[in-house]
């Protein structure tokens, strides 16, 4: 049962951490257990967040032994490494049944990455931002769709010494997408993770900081090791796990892809669907075929269209996503195209400056080019916010997660446990 559940990678078969409550009820009738017993192990795994068997503690010992002996264990990936940057994000080094790694970021305080997607994350951003006079000028420009976050309302968010975070999830073992700009493409691929793996390390991350879902205020990005949408079961599995037996909402995650047509359009069909946000990285095909060579497969044109076909929420706004390069499309004749192609579209503008990292041979822009650029895109009434760096120090920022294990000197390991920040 485990087998087929579990797919291709053997050393997962008898990890429970990852199984529906209707795959563990089947589970333990075949070990001859009432149905009852599914819903404990539901709770314990899900809710409890244990580690071992052993932990469950509300099965008798008699079936904690047979489980074991059955060869079944929790399987939560293993947080092996952890480094600990100046700005207090944390970025781990998560170990898998297998002996594979992939890299998962903690950020305290998150990186700014919601605002103006119209999401609950979004709204606290901005509620905090209003306390400190920098409500987004966005809201309540005639026609835009937007109202500025009512302050009135923000008390269940306990803004005195307000705390939230984010956590950034890998979906495979590598990546096979090979953009140029980012140290995992020099990985390649290994393998996808399964459903278990991508919502484990979740789940690892909560145990380390001691979060307590319902009042932490935890966000998702399905932005670290891999493209989710080139291992899409496994990922819409894990968010139905995550969402229904971990009881993060979907409003509070974010899907980036670099642009698998296909997938976006089934995923516009997804009962329970993260906010999307689609790397653009270029304002034509010729840069973005030189920046991402997948866009050989499909272009920008192709993959606007697609977005189109998401039933966009009331307040949702889809997130394009644009890593400044240093003098590749970073220039005002870049951002003018750039507001042709997402004329009319409910979007906004992530503009990322580049992370370095080594044998990457690009440049940082200059920093009067991206104000330029940002401003150009805002005049013309296009959002645009400039994405906080965090963890560049530790290789944790965007586009350089590579299960790094040598670690610069600026980025020495911190304690597994207990955690190295204060739990929010």
């Amino acid at each position: 049962m485990l087998n087929k559940i579990n797919g291709m990678n053997p050393e997962a078969q008898r990890q429970i951490f990852g199984l529906t409550p209707a795959e563990l009820k089947t589970l333990l009738e075949e070990l001859g257990q009432k149905p009852y017993r599914a819903n404990q192990l539901c709770q314990a795994i899900y809710n409890q967040r244990v580690t071992s068997i052993e932990e469950v503690t509300v099965f008798p010992s008699s079936l904690r032994e047979q489980l074991i002996e059955a060869g079944y264990r929790v399987g939560l990936p293993e947080i092996v490494q952890a480094a600990r940057s100046v700005d207090g994000t944390e970025r781990y080094l998560m170990r898998l049944a297998d002996g594979e790694t992939v890299e998962t970021v903690w950020m305290p305080d998150g990186d700014g990455g919601e605002r103006g997607d119209g999401s609950d994350a979004s709204l606290e951003e901005e509620a905090v931002d209003g306390l400190e006079g920098n409500v987004s000028e966005f809201a309540d420009a005639p026609g835009s769709g937007r109202s500025k976050p009512d302050l009135r309302n923000v008390g269940a968010l306990e803004l005195k010494g307000y705390r939230r975070a984010t956590i950034c999830i890998s979906s495979q073992v590598g990546c096979a997408v090979n953009c140029q700009f980012c140290l995992t493409a020099k990985l390649g691929i290994k393998r996808n993770l399964t459903a278990g793996e991508i919502a484990g390390q979740v789940a690892a991350v909560l145990n380390r900081h001691k979060i307590k879902i319902g009042k932490d205020r935890i966000n998702l990005v399905f932005m670290g090791m891999g493209e989710p949408f080139l291992n899409y079961d496994s990922f819409i599995r894990s968010v139905e796990l995550l969402v229904k037996q971990i009881g993060i909402p979907e409003s509070r995650m974010t899907v980036s892809t670099s642009g698998i047509e296909p997938a976006i359009r089934r995923f516009a069909h997804e009962p329970l669907r993260p906010k999307l946000a689609l790397s653009l990285n270029a304002s034509n095909d010729r840069i973005r075929e030189e920046v991402m060579p997948i866009t050989r497969k499909w272009n920008i044109a192709q993959l606007l269209e697609a977005v189109k076909t998401l039933p966009l929420g009331k307040r949702e706004w889809v997130t394009f996503e644009y890593v400044l390069l240093g003098g590749v499309n970073d220039q005002p004749e870049h951002a003018r195209e750039v507001l042709d192609l997402l004329k009319g579209l409910r979007a906004k503008v992530n503009l990322i400056v580049w992370n370095p990292g080594p044998g990457i041979a690009y440049t940082q822009p200059k920093p009067e080019d991206v104000a330029i650029f940002q401003k150009m895109l805002i005049d013309a009434g296009m959002p645009a916010y400039i994405r906080r760096p965090r963890g560049r120090d530790i290789y944790a920022a965007c586009g350089q997660l590579k299960r790094t294990v040598d670690l610069p000197e600026a980025a020495p390991l911190v304690a597994i446990e207990p955690a190295a920040t204060p739990p929010v």
